[in-house]
């Protein structure tokens, strides 16, 4: 999947909590929300600041898809709340590969 498929998958999907998301369609999706980010703090920090604000719903639902697919809920996602290693721990979280299916079934929820 390439950045641009990436980014139109996470913005269509923008409220779907359900479902999974690969390595790459995050990642890509980060990479390019964090580049226009600070390309816009460079115009005007109020600029950056609405769009990261206007992508926070997209970027809750692609971390929780994401975290689906290595059999975790998207509830993780609080570990972002606890400074140095909540981030280092949901980093982690996102980086793992995906769960086989031999595996028991991650919980949706």
């Amino acid at each position: 999947m390439n950045p641009i498929e990436s980014v139109q998958t996470c913005l269509t999907k923008f409220a779907d909590f359900n479902g999974t998301a690969s390595r790459p369609e995050y990642w890509w999706f980060v990479l390019t929300q964090m580049l226009a980010s600070s390309v816009l703090s460079v115009i005007s920090p109020l600029l950056s600041y609405l769009f990261c604000l206007a992508l926070l719903v997209p970027s809750l639902a692609a971390g929780a898809r994401r975290l689906h697919e290595t059999g975790r809920t998207g509830w993780w996602q609080l570990l972002w709340f606890v400074p140095f290693f909540g981030w280092i721990a949901c980093i982690v979280l996102l980086a793992l590969p995906p769960r086989t299916a031999t595996r028991s079934s991650p919980a949706m929820g």
